[in-house]
């Protein structure tokens, strides 16, 4: 029986969507496994990882029959990959999906759609609004650097995002640097009203962040008290949130610092690359130092090499000696896209905070290191 007959190009890009949270190990082997839905020739592609869903829809289905089964998404993706560009057939004969392209020829074993473990869309909406996919993909992408990773504090590995009025804000923290970004919405958005918290887990930001496109395009949102659900374009992603309390950011943001100057994103960026170089693994700190209308950058090494950067830029406030992790300044200078940036520092022993001259929608701050 016949279900697809389309170019390799339009087949791959769904499948490309839906593979990014398949595991390669699992402790179910239906996981390994995406869903394939055809109904005439609607075709619908399903994933999951219990903790994430992404369904995409396409419309290259052959035949009349409607067709509902499993089969393993990484082999899927590999052959089409490795396959010239040119027309692909899917059939599925004897419980097998056969991919049929020239003169090549894959047989791939299908698990029984019944096994596949779909999630549900659970609970009353607490809140429903649109944005464009680019406002969401810069919002997102703005903080999530800062997101814990593995970290014994659940709640950090992952991004919350508060809702209240039309405001709505990204945070995320490992407990060394904060990331804070806002946007205002053009309506706000429908459901209960009241304000709302929740931590979306670091994995589902990520993918986010990677199937977001730059575009004017409308992302509808819908939160639940357990879920958040996405639908943009043919995707819709619906995940599981992150229970627990996260830290009063708020609280973590100072506040009066006086020792504050401009200077260029470029250039700050590129002179804490070449200092970087002689940093170790273990040890990434550089030394900052601010003097009249000038920073010095400094970097030494355990083999008592050392690397000094300076940078002209004005600046009339007290001489400051502070140590960062230099990766945690790249980290924040490569995900925004503005010319100058603004740096607010206290003294030696206080977090120091980066924005956006005459903006408050963005706030990074990082605790100092000793050096």
């Amino acid at each position: 029986m016949q279900l697809v007959n389309t170019s390799r190009d339009n087949l791959l890009k769904p499948l490309q969507v839906v593979s990014g949270i398949v595991e390669r190990r699992h402790t179910l082997p239906i996981l390994a496994n995406l869903l394939f839905k055809k109904n005439r020739e609607k075709v619908s592609f399903v994933s999951t990882d219990i903790e994430i869903q992404i369904t995409t829809n396409a419309n290259f289905g052959v035949g009349s029959e409607d067709v509902t089964t499993t089969v393993a998404a990484r082999k899927l993706l590999d052959i089409l990959r490795a396959l010239p560009e040119g027309p692909v057939a899917l059939n599925l004969k004897d419980n097998r999906m056969v991919v049929q392209s020239g003169k090549s020829r894959f047989s791939l074993q299908t698990l029984s759609a019944t096994e596949f473990p779909i999630m549900q869309t659970v609970g009353e909406v607490t809140a429903a609004w649109k944005m464009t996919q680019k406002n969401f993909r810069q919002l997102i992408s703005q903080v999530h650097f800062s997101m814990a990773q593995q970290d014994i504090r659940y709640y950090l590995n992952g991004m919350l995002l508060v809702i209240e009025g039309k405001e709505v804000v990204a945070v995320a923290t490992d407990g060394h640097r904060l990331a804070y970004s806002q946007v205002e919405l053009a309506e706000a958005p429908s459901g209960s009203g009241q304000k709302q918290e929740i931590i979306i887990p670091r994995k589902t930001i990520l993918e986010l962040q990677h199937l977001l496109e730059d575009s004017d395009e409308l992302l509808e949102a819908r939160l639940t008290a357990k879920q958040a659900k996405f639908a943009f374009g043919d995707i819709e992603l619906i995940s599981k949130l992150v229970e627990g309390k996260f830290p009063d950011f708020q609280r973590v943001i100072p506040k009066g610092h006086k020792n504050s100057l401009v200077v260029g994103r470029d250039e700050l960026q590129a002179a804490l690359q070449r200092a970087a170089i002689l940093t170790t693994d273990k040890f990434k700190g550089v030394r900052f130092s601010l003097s009249p209308n000038r920073i010095t950058i400094q970097s030494t090494n355990a083999e008592q090499e050392e690397a000094q950067e300076e940078i002209e830029t004005e600046y009339g406030g007290d001489a400051v000696e502070i140590g960062f992790n230099v990766s945690y300044l790249l980290d924040v200078l490569s995900s925004l896209k503005t010319e100058k940036i603004q740096i607010s520092l206290g003294d030696a022993n206080s977090s120091a905070v980066i924005t956006l001259p005459g903006s408050e929608n963005f706030k990074y701050v990082v605790m100092p290191m000793r050096i």
